[in-house]
C-alpha cells in the first residue's frame, strides 16, 4: 500500500479504515497511522514529560500498546483520539517514574528562525518560560492545555482521552489558562 495524503483528499484512506486494517495486523496501515500522528504524539508527550529520551520511550510504548491493542479498538472515538489517550496514560506512567527537570526543547521542535537574532533569543526565552510554567500545572490541566492549544483537539475529544466530561475539560482549561496567564504576566 503506498502512502496517501493525510488531509482526507480524494484517494486518501481514512484513519478509521487504517485502524481496522491495523487491527488485522496490516503493517503498512499501522505505519501510515504512525506517520500521520506520530509527530503530534511525540510533541505532546515531550511537553508532558519534558525529557526527549523519556518522551521517545513513552512514544515507543504508546505505539506498541496501539499495535497490540488495535483489535480492541471499537471506533467510539477517532483513531487519533484513541492514540492520544494511550499516549496520555504512558506519559503519566513515565512521569511517575522520572523526576522532571526543566530544560530547553530539542532544536527539531523549534521552527528555524527567519528574523533578527535578538528576536530569536526573546522567542527562545519565552518558549522556555512557557515550558517551565506548564510544568507548574497539575497533570490534568497540562494535558488539557496541550491537547487543546498545541494539538487543536476539540473538548469532546479531550474528554474521551482523559476519561472525563466536556464540562470538566472546560473547567480544567479555564484554570490552566488562568494560571498560565498569571505566571506569564511578565511576558505580555
Amino acid at each position: 500500500m503506498e502512502p496517501l495524503d493525510a488531509r482526507g483528499g480524494s484517494g486518501t484512506v481514512s484513519d478509521l479504515l487504517l485502524a481496522r486494517r491495523a487491527a488485522l495486523r496490516d503493517r503498512d496501515a499501522f505505519t501510515q497511522l504512525v506517520d500521520r500522528h506520530g509527530p503530534a504524539l511525540y510533541r505532546y508527550v515531550l511537553r508532558m514529560v519534558h525529557d526527549p529520551e523519556v518522551a521517545a520511550d513513552c512514544l515507543q510504548d504508546t505505539l506498541v500498546a496501539a499495535w497490540t491493542g488495535f483489535a480492541e479498538f471499537r471506533g467510539e472515538s477517532t483513531p487519533r483520539t484513541w492514540l492520544f489517550g494511550i499516549a496520555t496514560r504512558q506519559a503519566y506512567r513515565h512521569r511517575s517514574r522520572v523526576a522532571l527537570q526543566p530544560g530547553p526543547l530539542p532544536d527539531d521542535l523549534v521552527e528555524p528562525a527567519t528574523h533578527r537574532p535578538d528576536q530569536d533569543a526573546v522567542d527562545s526565552a519565552l518558549v522556555e518560560a512557557l515550558d517551565i510554567a506548564l510544568l507548574g500545572l497539575p497533570p490534568l490541566q497540562r494535558s488539557c492545555w496541550l491537547l487543546r492549544e498545541i494539538e487543536g483537539l476539540h473538548y469532546a475529544e479531550i474528554a474521551l482521552i482523559l476519561g472525563t466530561t466536556h464540562d470538566a475539560v472546560r473547567g480544567l482549561l479555564h484554570r490552566a489558562r488562568s494560571t498560565l496567564a498569571e505566571t506569564m504576566e511578565g511576558w505580555r
